[in-house]
């Protein structure tokens, strides 16, 4: 019997100090994971960026003869494809180049 009680308290003695190394290491394990997060938090407070982006270029004002020109084109075309008469080009046009 006291073999039986001997191995009984050896192997109570062996568990419990497995299970504090586990524990040790586990908080240690944590608290790293902890400090790597606080510290990468600050960096990407810290961080300011390398340069502000400039705005995209507005972009050019188109010619406005270009502008007329387009318009007269889609009177032609709108002309041949005979949803406009005659009258109402010639009305049309006046009103693009402004006569």
């Amino acid at each position: 019997m006291p073999g039986l009680i001997r191995g009984i308290a050896r192997t109570a003695v062996i568990a419990g100090t497995a299970t504090a190394v586990s524990n040790r290491v586990s908080r240690r394990q944590a608290g790293r994971w902890s400090r790597q997060a606080q510290e990468q938090e600050y960096y990407d407070q810290q961080q300011e960026p390398a340069y502000e982006p400039e705005p995209a270029p507005a972009a050019p004002a188109p010619d406005p003869m270009s502008v007329k020109l387009e318009q007269l084109k889609q009177l032609s075309d709108l002309k041949a494809q005979g949803l406009l008469s005659d009258a109402e080009v010639e009305v049309q046009k006046a009103k693009i180049l402004g006569n």
